[in-house]
């Protein structure tokens, strides 16, 4: 981030002086790189998180499960910093918490409690650096200073690029690079405990607001048995590193629990991506091979935060300059019928409605939808990813843009656009009992194992068997794939021929 005021650090904290330490997607307070920072530096140091109302009122429903699981990680992170000033002997702790434009709270807080200096965890969206800018300048013209540390990647922006000196458009060199700067330094943890006596009590009168005082309403996020928090974060990693071992084979089978479901706790920083990685890279070093099929998914999303900072373009355009001249179709009743889980392709619509349900979509099925909708639709990959912003727990930009156009063929080291899948054999090898497609999609129980991928395919005889009628009960197949196949190969054929040349 260019333009910031930074500060000299040094390891005694100076006499009367204050910091406050903004929190933003870094929901913990173990192994925290900016309150590691402030603590060492400060005599004072008090904590912030703000409910943006910049970022909540674009939000399209107040019913939101994001804000709710963001809500109740930041509940349990002020009880954790309370309970580390005790432990410490600090004579106070907690999270102050705001709600209001970010710019306005946190210029006004930082003069509020005198603080000499605002810290924070640097984050790597466009709107995100540029908020960032706005806030330090505004503390700038006050006289408080404004620094930001590296904490939700592993490595970041230039640390990884060519021997050109230029950042990686490919992800294998990158991952080769990247494994070789992953030393012991990068997994290291930022150690709070030890200066935890510099935390600051909250003024008199501080409270939290409640979920209903910020304008939302509870969604089914408890219901879903989705654990939040510090706490939730360790539950879910304590769970998978016995599972680790086979992740590489199971992490493909929908129906299985092959995943580290960490996304959203990654997401949010209530869990710290140092630690995560440290787990994996002991027992990759070891010869675990799930383990390092992890490490090197751990690679891809610092893959996609670098490159999300390097081309921030990305987020409306495609990282091909060559592939914006793609047409599109604009076909509303496939985009509806995509949306609704309405396509007559199991597989694809068991995968929509689990992200409907419960925000959350397997990453084998990330894959599958996003190519049904392009290159079986033919409709364009930025509206998928809007799509999928607005649902998924877990919604990153950097990866979710990244994600999607590798599946369209138009990102970065991206899948040629020829090699399309199809959903019926995706289906009949990750699913092959449809044991995930039932979960989700109950009128189809009944349908055979052999046509439950494909239930168009059935004979008369066999859909009044299962009780099952097409159009009705479940819709016929919205396009055929082969057909559009051979759609998607023209759209894709000047790509082929600039290639060539």
């Amino acid at each position: 981030m260019t333009g910031l005021r930074r500060t000299h650090e040094h390891d005694a904290s100076a006499r009367g002086s204050k910091a406050l330490v903004w929190l933003r997607r870094d929901l913990r307070c173990d192994d925290h790189a900016a309150l590691h920072h402030a603590l060492r530096r400060f005599e004072q140091v008090y904590c912030v998180f703000v409910f943006d109302t910049d970022i909540l009122d674009a939000l399209p429903s107040r019913q939101d499960r994001r804000v709710e699981f963001i809500h109740a990680s930041v509940l349990e992170l002020h009880q954790a910093l309370q309970q580390l000033a005790v432990r410490s002997g600090a004579p106070g702790g907690g999270l102050l918490v705001r709600h209001g434009p970010a710019l306005a709270c946190i210029t006004q807080l930082a003069q509020q409690l005198g603080v000499q200096e605002v810290v924070a965890n640097r984050d790597y969206e466009p709107q995100a650096i540029a908020r960032d800018q706005r806030v330090a300048e505004a503390l700038q013209a006050r006289g408080i200073a404004f620094s930001d540390y590296k904490d939700q990647v592993l490595l970041e922006q230039g640390e990884v690029l060519t021997q050109q000196g230029r950042p990686y458009s490919v992800f294998t060199p990158y991952k080769r690079a990247w494994l070789q700067r992953l030393d012991a330094f990068q997994l290291t943890p930022y150690p709070v405990d030890r200066h935890a006596r510099h935390l600051a009590p909250p003024p008199t009168g501080e409270r939290l607001p409640t979920l209903s005082e910020l304008g939302f309403i509870p969604t089914n996020l408890h219901q879903l048995a989705l654990p939040t928090g510090m706490s939730g974060a360790q539950q879910l990693l304590r769970d998978f590193v016995p599972r680790m071992a086979t992740y590489h084979e199971a992490r493909d089978y929908p129906a299985r629990k092959g995943v580290s479901y960490l996304s959203v706790h990654l997401r949010f920083g209530t869990v710290s991506v140092r630690q995560v990685a440290a787990v994996a890279a002991r027992q990759a070093a070891q010869g675990c091979t799930g383990a390092q099929t992890w490490l090197s998914e751990l690679a891809w999303r610092d893959f996609y935060f670098m490159i999300l900072w390097h081309y921030p373009q990305v987020v409306a355009q495609c990282f091909r300059p060559e592939c914006d001249g793609l047409q599109w179709d604009d076909a509303p009743a496939l985009w509806q019928a995509w949306c609704e889980a309405r396509t007559g392709y199991p597989l694809v619509d068991a995968a929509m409605r689990q992200l409907l349900q419960t925000g959350y979509m397997h990453n084998r099925l990330r894959m599958v939808v996003a190519s049904f909708l392009t290159k079986d639709l033919g409709i364009d990959w930025r509206r998928g990813e809007r799509f999928f912003a607005r649902h998924l727990n877990d919604y990153d930009l950097a990866a979710n843009n990244g994600g999607w156009q590798w599946t369209a063929s138009t990102g970065c080291d991206a899948q040629p656009y020829f090699r399309i899948f199809n959903p019926v054999t995706q289906s009949q090898r990750f699913d092959p009992e449809g044991r995930f497609i039932r979960r989700y999609l109950p009128e189809l129980a009944r349908v055979p194992d052999a046509h439950i991928h494909f239930p168009a395919a059935m004979k008369p005889a066999a859909l009044a068997t299962c009780g099952l009628r097409l159009g009705e009960d479940y819709p016929l197949p919205v396009v055929d794939h082969a057909r559009a196949r051979e759609r998607t190969l023209m759209r894709f054929a000047f790509l082929a021929e600039s290639d060539a040349s």
